[in-house]
């Protein structure tokens, strides 16, 4: 971010504002913007989740409130705002009232994480891909604490659910993440992305040498996520909620919030990993082939970030078409497809990779 960082110094100097303010103030300044935009993302989210849902399923979806129902989750957020927060009897209040937190919070963690563009990151050291993936897992105490804080046996059972779904899935994401790092021979996301740079394009990054790493790490960030047909631990149909079933308000509203965050921040995540992150598919940014010099090396920021966002959606759009096409396995089914194809699959890749880039003399780094 130094050049950014530069931009605001020069832009402080012009109003005769001392520099050391500049050096306060300028990492509020991404940090507002990114809760902004995750803020606007959130409900974007939420109202494509039901739209799609409603057209996959032949529905209409939210069309009541505003134009086209555009309006629906503002609404729906200010009614979780006006709602009272209900603490059950029984329950520990410590921990009932810690949960929501400590679910909410590595969900913001995991975003500052990601490179947005060549400028624009907020972290820089050479393990943050393992550190993403500590931080995304991170939600399981979270959702432990809510399960056994509740006093609730639909809650407890969910959380359960959860820790054995999480336990189970971890170690396929970590072999299929050991395969990119080493086709990258890097474990900084930053590095990664840039090692998948190629004339060709879509055709270099590592969706293509790596596809089954890929399927493996996008099944397995389905069941951490708990979205369908991994979502035993919420459920409603045999546990009314799972283990939120006791949250109300704003404490429900911060587990939705978190859910919907880490659904964003995970399709970034697989965005960097196998789609080349920021990078043009077409091998070049736009706006430095068709713009003038200074002109594109602006605008080129703005176009990485917009590479990024495009293929995550499209990723967050393929996991809802999942959610509105299969049915809810079974729970001795969702622990047998882990452990029985996912995880020996995971370990066959990662000695595929290996191969490949002993074979292809360190062409993929």
């Amino acid at each position: 971010m130094n050049y950014l960082y530069f931009l605001y110094i020069e832009f402080l100097s012009k109003h005769n504002i001392p520099e050391i303010v500049g050096d306060i103030t300028f990492f509020c300044i991404p940090i507002t913007i990114i809760f902004i935009v995750l803020l606007i993302v959130v409900l974007a989210l939420v109202l494509a989740e039901r739209k799609l849902l409603g057209w996959f399923t032949q529905r209409k979806g939210p069309n009541r409130v505003g134009v086209w129902g555009l309006l629906q989750t503002i609404a729906d957020a200010f009614k979780l705002l006006c709602k009272e927060n209900i603490t059950p009897n029984g329950v520990d209040r410590f921990l009932f009232n810690l949960a929501p937190i400590l679910m909410f919070t590595p969900a913001l963690v995991v975003l500052g994480i990601i490179p947005y563009s060549s400028e624009f990151k907020f972290t820089e050291f050479g393990t943050n891909a393992l550190v993403y993936v500590i931080f995304a897992a991170f939600p399981v105490i979270s959702i432990l604490i809510a399960g056994w804080s509740s006093n609730n046996k639909y809650a407890l059972m969910g959380a359960m659910r959860n820790i054995s779904q999480i336990l189970a899935y971890e170690l396929p994401i970590a072999f299929s993440l050991l395969s990119i790092i080493t086709l990258a021979s890097s474990m900084n996301l930053t590095e990664i992305m840039f090692a998948q740079s190629s004339p060709y394009g879509i055709f270099g990054w590592y969706w293509i040498p790596c596809f089954i790493g890929f399927l493996i790490m996008f099944i397995c960030i389905l069941a951490e996520l708990n979205r369908c047909p991994f979502d035993l631990p919420e459920a409603e149909s045999e546990l009314v909620c799972g283990y939120n079933t006791e949250y109300s308000g704003m404490r429900f509203a911060l587990f939705y919030f978190a859910e919907y965050t880490l659904l964003f921040a995970n399709a970034l995540f697989i965005s960097v990993l196998f789609f080349g992150g920021f990078l043009s598919p077409f091998g070049e940014y736009i706006s430095i082939m068709l713009l003038p010099e200074k002109v594109g090396e602006i605008l080129v920021y703005f176009e990485q970030v917009f590479w990024l966002f495009l293929k995550s959606f499209f990723v967050i759009f393929v996991i809802i078409w999942i959610r509105a096409v299969f049915p809810r396995m079974a729970a001795f089914d969702l622990l047998k497809f882990s452990w029985s194809v996912l995880l020996p699959l995971s370990i066959f890749n990662l000695f595929l990779m290996v191969i490949v880039k002993y074979l292809t003399g360190g062409a993929y780094a």
